[in-house]
């Protein structure tokens, strides 16, 4: 796959993508949300790739946040349009990826940006990660997903707080706050997502998915996430993997997912 805003690789079923507008800071335009949605699609077909870190080009920034300059004269209707087309084609499209996506925070993720991390499945950062919202400085609010998911992560009172002042936190803070799973050096950064992403390659990618679907579920309206679990958990026994994993563990052996 070749794009113009990013680079991706894959190798040992890891895929990595990067966001690569380094004079920019990665910020995010129209053709670079068009580019990640085609980008997981084509990756969501590729059987070479199981697991996906997605992280920045250089080391100042993961995301700095949108591209204002494209939409700084937009209308009540293609703000909205703006909204709901970036949620459907990247956020939620992410969010709800069968295959595992990690999100490596290395330097600014802002705005956009730290919406993008919260879509992953779960995020790891670099020592000089700064995350912040900073969108009611610039007289708007998040639009992609930020005012549901960071309550979510990091519980309403400090979402609020984060929202309201617009102002940054630093990685460490990002940990204690449940937004980062993982702080280390920028050097390792890359290393530690791929060791994580070896874990958990280790284990059944068919009940990974459903995991993921039944997690998701608990977050949306009108869904009971405990009957996902239980559909899932039932329909898991048919599986090849639960054979393998199953006869594996009662024969003291490694077990070998398809």
């Amino acid at each position: 796959m070749t794009f113009e805003n990013l680079q991706v690789s894959i190798q040992d079923r890891i895929a990595t993508v990067y966001i690569y507008r380094p004079k920019k800071l990665n910020a995010l335009n129209r053709a670079t949300i068009q580019e990640l949605h085609e980008a997981f699609k084509g990756l969501l077909a590729n059987e070479e790739a199981s697991v996906i870190i997605l992280t920045g080009s250089g080391e100042k920034a993961f995301v700095a946040g949108a591209d204002i300059s494209e939409f700084s004269e937009y209308t009540v209707e293609e703000g909205k349009d703006l909204a709901a087309k970036g949620q459907e084609t990247v956020f939620d499209y992410i969010a709800n990826f069968p295959k595992p996506v990690i999100a490596a925070v290395n330097g600014f993720a802002l705005g956009g940006g730290l919406e993008l991390a919260m879509s992953a499945h779960f995020r790891i950062a670099s020592d000089n990660a700064r995350l912040g919202l900073p969108e009611t400085s610039l007289g708007v609010i998040p639009g992609y997903g930020g005012t549901q998911r960071l309550p979510q992560l990091v519980g309403k009172g400090r979402a609020m707080e984060m929202i309201m002042t617009a102002g940054m936190i630093d990685a460490e803070t990002a940990k204690d706050y449940g937004l980062v799973n993982h702080v280390t050096t920028l050097e390792e950064l890359i290393p530690l997502a791929e060791k994580l992403a070896n874990k958990i390659l280790n284990n059944s990618m068919q009940a990974i998915s459903v995991a993921i679907e039944a997690v998701n579920d608990n977050y949306k309206d009108g869904i009971n996430g405990f009957e996902t679990e239980i559909k899932n958990f039932g329909k898991s026994f048919g599986t090849e993997d639960f054979k393998e994993g199953t006869q594996a563990f009662l024969n003291k052996k490694k077990p070998n997912f398809k």
